[in-house]
């Protein structure tokens, strides 16, 4: 699963903001100028309808990112800000935040553009923006898509658009349909994703180059692989720059076990005694193919369980609503192979198995999906139960290996 269809799911099932633990390091630009971070949205003094949308949105106090961001983002001169964020830390609420209060409503002309690497994610920070402005209907929105057919000289009167790097150059090029010296809030959303996309690396570099100087730049990536940095650095040019520490990653509240097996099927009769002996709100169980996950989900539904199966050949929007109806109790088992691991924040799972052990595309132990997937049970300091199906030798060393690289 690519990483942009990753973000989707992720924004897709996310309902409110993750319980985010990290510290947040602040490196300035000018390390004099005193460091601001605000603990209401109150003292930022923002325009009352937007307050309003911000509360509606239920937020009710800044998350950790926005703590640190928005002051800055809503400095006067505007400041320059290169920001590493995960989902569900409020990142995409900060920017629009942002743009929404740089905005002359009474100019019609467009004064904020945000890219995105996708149609699809580029809706989804529009959602945004008409939920934080609904009370400042004069704020208008545009979408640079494609398929979004405009008339060539036709001038867009929307302040805010959000849209993809190909479309918005043509916007500006082809089409002439906004001036790019106009822009006064720049902001290049999920940047790891848009660079691991072909051609948005050169075309989001063009469309920097042709805004103004004192433009405002904002860029947010979830990863800062050197590529990324190297990347932000070209398309931010004196930047604040904040980063989330890595979350400790703790497997401390976690108990896991193993049960010796010698087949497939030996597993599942395992998994029948597991669940004959102890009380499990809701599971997730991990299986390496899908052909294994769709066998295992066959046999527990015989049972008479209610199980639910991610799989790899679904649309996304087929995925959120599987996951959704997981989060909501309708099924208490959810089957799936390792696309669909990340990001999946059930507060009710209580216990993971591993059908299999998870391995990298070389078959060796990969510990990183390791923590991913047995971490769902631990979540919000919780205790949880993670349970390995061993069937061989080889998955006996995988597990001795793990547990190595943990302790």
């Amino acid at each position: 699963m690519d990483r942009a269809a990753q973000s989707l799911l992720n924004k897709l099932i996310r309902s409110n903001l993750v319980n985010n633990t990290n510290q947040v390091e602040v490196l300035q630009r000018d390390p004099n100028s005193p460091l601001y971070s605000v603990k209401t949205f109150e003292e930022l003094r923002l325009k009352p309808q937007l307050l309003q949308g911000v509360y509606g949105m239920g937020f009710n106090r800044p998350s950790k990112i926005q703590e640190n961001a928005l002051p800055m983002m809503l400095a006067e001169p505007p400041q320059n800000l290169i920001a590493q964020s995960q989902s569900g830390t409020g990142k995409t609420a900060a920017f629009v935040l942002a743009m929404l209060s740089h905005v002359n409503p009474t100019n019609k002309w467009t004064q904020c553009l945000c890219i995105s690497p996708t149609y699809e994610l580029a809706l989804q920070t529009g959602k945004v923006v008409e939920q934080m402005g609904r009370f400042y209907p004069e704020v208008k929105l545009a979408y640079a898509v494609r398929g979004n057919k405009m008339e060539r000289g036709s001038k867009i009167q929307e302040q805010i658009v959000i849209g993809t790097p190909g479309t918005v150059l043509d916007w500006f090029l082809k089409l002439k349909l906004m001036d790019p010296k106009k822009i006064r809030v720049f902001v290049l959303d999920e940047a790891d994703v848009m660079i691991a996309t072909q051609g948005h690396q050169d075309q989001s570099i063009r469309i920097q180059r042709m805004l103004p100087k004192d433009c405002q730049m904002l860029l947010f990536s979830a990863t800062f692989e050197d590529s990324v940095w190297k990347f932000a650095e070209r398309i931010v040019p004196d930047p604040n720059v904040i980063k989330l520490k890595r979350e400790e990653e703790t497997l401390d509240t976690i108990k896991q076990y193993y049960v010796l097996c010698n087949n497939k099927e030996d597993k599942f009769s395992a998994l029948c005694n597991i669940y004959g002996a102890i009380t499990i709100a809701q599971a997730m169980i991990f299986c390496h193919t899908r052909k294994i996950a769709s066998w295992l989900a066959g046999q527990m539904s015989k049972e008479g369980h209610q199980v639910a199966l991610l799989s790899g050949e679904m649309v996304i929007e087929q995925r959120a609503a599987v996951i959704e109806r997981f989060r909501e109790g309708k099924e208490k088992v959810l089957i799936t192979t390792n696309v669909c691991a990340r990001g999946i924040d059930v507060e009710q799972v209580s216990v993971v198995i591993n059908f299999d052990l998870p391995l990298d595309k070389d078959g060796n132990p990969d510990n990183e999906t390791y923590l991913h997937r047995i971490g769902r049970t631990g979540r919000f300091g919780k205790r949880g139960l993670a349970i390995n199906m061993v069937d061989s030798d080889h998955s006996m060393d995988v597990l001795k290996a793990i547990e190595k690289h943990f302790s």
